[in-house]
């Protein structure tokens, strides 16, 4: 069922996107800016100005903290709290750190579409439509990280293969292997005919949950970049009114915490099993 909605989201944000695109004013590709794209260098500079910001506000962590460290603190325990539970006690300490990072780069590539002149600056020359003379831009200066597709991909793809390490790591092989094709029934409470049936069951829904694996990279991907996207042709279309710049906000929030989240569901389905077993021998 997990998958299923996956796919349907997945496929949402395709319909999303195109449908943006027939109508668009916004190209769906990154320009070029010589060697590299206007997306690439944006992120670079969102990227250096995030560092720097976040160094400026806190510092070096102080025990009795800033007004900024207090902020950040609440934002990193906030999420911990929602995370831990999903990912694992044993996997959580690794992975909370990229998870953190997913949230808040993406947030903050998100929101900065929002920043007056970003896809508005560039270079063009002037149209002349219905003797309305206007500057047509074909290569902006300045694109968000995540509204090209290369970008998400290269987060999903990220996202993928820490997915791989920290089951590796923390599972193993053979956890992965059958908690994907192993039979989940109790075996004593089960005639064996009827224990290999499921057997073979459970290794037919494994091969089906292999290929939802692999198609997960896609998903992600396509997902954030048909919001994101999708959402720079609605400010266009609607000639940035402050409405929607509100929900461009929430927008991109929201879909900042969903890639999080599922890629901490991803990572919680092999990893968070027998905590329950290890706190007892803690206890004991």
């Amino acid at each position: 069922m997990f998958a299923r909605l996956q796919r349907v989201l997945a496929l949402a944000a395709i319909f999303g996107a195109m449908t943006a695109t027939a109508h668009a004013s916004v190209s769906p590709s990154a320009d070029k800016l010589g060697p590299i794209t206007n997306s690439i260098l944006f992120s670079f500079l969102i990227t250096a100005v995030l560092v720097l910001a976040i160094r400026m506000a806190v510092g070096t962590p102080k025990l009795i903290p800033t007004r900024a460290q207090g902020v950040l603190e609440t934002l990193i325990e906030g999420l911990r709290d929602i995370l831990e539970p999903i990912v694992g006690k044993k996997a959580f300490p690794t992975a909370f750190p990229l998870l953190l990072t997913f949230f808040v780069f993406i947030t903050v590539h998100n929101w900065s579409g929002l920043i007056p002149g970003v896809g508005t600056v560039g270079l063009g020359h002037e149209v002349t439509e219905n003797g309305e003379t206007h500057f047509h831009i074909t290569n902006s200066f300045f694109r968000p990280h995540t509204s090209d597709l290369n970008g998400t991909i290269a987060l999903a793809a990220i996202s993928f293969g820490a997915w791989f390490i920290l089951c590796l790591k923390f599972a193993g092989p053979k956890a992965i292997i059958v908690d994907l094709f192993g039979n989940k029934a109790d075996k004593k409470e089960l005639s064996p005919g009827v224990y290999m049936a499921l057997s073979l069951i459970f290794i037919v829904v494994g091969c089906i949950e292999v290929f939802s694996i692999f198609i997960r990279p896609l998903t992600l991907s396509v997902r954030l970049f048909g919001n994101v996207y999708g959402g720079e042709n609605v400010l266009h279309a609607t000639s940035f009114l402050p409405p929607f710049y509100f929900m461009e906000l929430l927008v991109g929030v929201v879909q900042a915490f969903v890639f999080t989240l599922l890629t901490s569901v991803y990572i919680g389905l092999i990893c968070n099993h027998g905590d329950e077993h290890h706190d007892e021998e803690h206890a004991h």
